[in-house]
C-alpha cells in the first residue's frame, strides 16, 4: 500500500479497514477530572477490529508522572504485542476527535517509523458517516517490531530551560490562554500558575474545526501558527499540560512542512511542580 500521509479520512479507513497491513488503534486518554474511562469506553464501542493502544502502559514505568516517554525496548515490546510489525500501517484515533491520538504518531516517528496516520476527526467523524462500531476486546497476534534510528523529537526539561534562555529557539504552549496566563485554574493539581518564560501560546483546539473536530487545512494552520508568533526560521519546542496536545501542534507543524520541532514530554505537569524552574504569569 502506498502511504496515504499522516492524516486519513473515515472514508479512506472504511475502504482499507480489512487490509491485512492496516492496524487501527484506539489511543483515547481521558484525564481524571473528566470522570471518563477510556478503556471502558473502548470496550463499549470502537471501530471494528481496533486495538486499545494504552498510552499509560506504553510509557516509562520509572517515571512517577503518567504516560511519560517509553524506553526503546519497552516500546518495541508493547507495540509488537499488539500485532504491529515493520510492515504495518498504523491508524490511530481517539474518541473526542483529536486529543491524544497524535501522541502515537509522535512516538513512532521519534523511533524512526513513519507508516502511521491519524484518523481525521476520530471516532466522532467515523460515527458521523454512519459507519459501524463494535464492542468487546480485540487482541492482535504477537509480532516483532524493530525500532529505527531515534530522531531528535523529544525534549526534556533541561533542554527546555536552555531554549527559554536563548533567542534562536521558540517554545509554543498548547494550553488554553487562561492556563497559559495563570488566570485559570490548571488541570494538574500541585502545579503553579503560569507558563515557561519566553514561550508563545496557541491553544491546540484552534487547529481543529470546532464542529467536526477535524484538522483545519494546512494553510489555516500555518496562519494560526503565524498569529501565535511562530516563525519558520527557528526550531520550536512544543509543550502542553502533560505531553498529549503538544503532539497536535507537532502534527500541525508537520502538515505545514515544518519538522524543526521537539515535544517536551514532561510539559506543565512536570515544569509547574518543579519549584526550581522559572515561571512567568499574568495573573
Amino acid at each position: 500500500m502506498t502511504y496515504p500521509g499522516p492524516v486519513v479520512s473515515a472514508h479512506w479507513l472504511n475502504e482499507h479497514l480489512r487490509d491485512q497491513s492496516v492496524c487501527v488503534v484506539d489511543a483515547s486518554v481521558h484525564l481524571p477530572d473528566t470522570g471518563r474511562d477510556a478503556r471502558a469506553e473502548y470496550l463499549d464501542e470502537h471501530i471494528p477490529g481496533a486495538l486499545f493502544f494504552d498510552l499509560s502502559q506504553i510509557a516509562d514505568p520509572d517515571n512517577p508522572l503518567p504516560r511519560k516517554f517509553p524506553p526503546r525496548e519497552l516500546f518495541a515490546r508493547e507495540v509488537g504485542a499488539l500485532g504491529i510489525d515493520n510492515d504495518t500501517h498504523v491508524v490511530a484515533y481517539d474518541t473526542p476527535g483529536l486529543y491524544s491520538a497524535a501522541r502515537v504518531w509522535w512516538l513512532f516517528r521519534h523511533y524512526g517509523y513513519d507508516n502511521v496516520s491519524i484518523l481525521d476527526g476520530g471516532l466522532k467523524a467515523w460515527k458521523a458517516e454512519n459507519l459501524p462500531v463494535e464492542a468487546g476486546e480485540v487482541t492482535g497476534m504477537r509480532a516483532t517490531f524493530v525500532t529505527g534510528e531515534e530522531r531528535n523529537l523529544l525534549a526534556r526539561w533541561p533542554d527546555v530551560l536552555r531554549s527559554s534562555q536563548q533567542a534562536d529557539t521558540q517554545i509554543l504552549d498548547a494550553r488554553t490562554p487562561g492556563r497559559f496566563a495563570g488566570t485559570e485554574q490548571d488541570r494538574y493539581p500541585g502545579t503553579r500558575p503560569g507558563h515557561i518564560p519566553n514561550s508563545l501560546n496557541l491553544y491546540w483546539a484552534n487547529l481543529l474545526d470546532p464542529d467536526t473536530r477535524k484538522l483545519l487545512p494546512a494553510e489555516q494552520i500555518r496562519e494560526r501558527l503565524a498569529v501565535a508568533g511562530v516563525t519558520g526560521d527557528k526550531p520550536v519546542t512544543l509543550t502542553c499540560g502533560s505531553g498529549l496536545t503538544a503532539c497536535i501542534l507537532a502534527l500541525g507543524l508537520h502538515l505545514t512542512g515544518n519538522d524543526e520541532w521537539r515535544v517536551y514530554d514532561g510539559s506543565w505537569d512536570e515544569w509547574g511542580r518543579n519549584q526550581e524552574l522559572p515561571v512567568e504569569s499574568e495573573g
